[in-house]
């Protein structure tokens, strides 16, 4: 039989190792400075799409101007401010398995945002090559989502030949 003391001691060890190990991935996300006027998305939550949008859409790529020339992010989140809760909870997620991917999958200690640029495209376009269908329905949702806000934008149309609507 195993004593009450002993069940305690191995509950208070277990939390310490579970307080130590989110604790840690606290630490692996860094600092994210305050975003003023949000709707939906967290600060953290708005250094990941912005830092994806830049590695999908960067400045000089196929348009002079990329993501953060429209500061994507911020459209983005005013997109989600009209989405049910339930859709705002799964982006939530999905953002917080990209931001942690590098970690959990990959085994390395740095968080999706604090990856290089060359880095942070390659992690995402391999989670859209990925066998995993969770990894690769997420980076797709993720990017053609991103383009949608992006080629939404009437300064972006000349560049795809749309004159606009009739």
């Amino acid at each position: 039989m195993i004593s009450r003391r002993r069940v305690l001691k191995g509950g208070l060890a277990l939390a310490g190792v579970a307080a130590g190990v989110s604790g840690g991935l606290v630490a692996l996300r860094g600092y994210a400075p305050p975003v003023q006027g949000l709707a939906c998305l967290s600060r953290y939550e708005y250094r990941t799409v912005a830092k994806l949008a830049t590695a999908i859409l960067p400045e000089g790529g196929a348009f002079a101007a990329g993501a953060s020339s429209f500061d994507l992010a911020r459209r983005f989140d005013a997109y989600l401010a009209d989405e049910p809760d339930e859709v705002r909870s799964d982006l939530s997620t999905a953002l917080a398995l990209l931001e942690y991917g590098p970690v959990v999958y990959d085994h390395h200690l740095v968080t999706f945002s604090n990856l290089d640029d060359a880095a942070r495209l390659a992690h995402f376009e391999a989670w859209i090559q990925s066998d995993d269908p969770l990894r690769r329905q997420i980076a797709l949702a993720l990017r053609k989502f991103l383009c949608l806000v992006f080629y939404d934008d009437p300064q972006v149309w000349p560049g795809i030949g749309y004159g606009g609507p009739a």
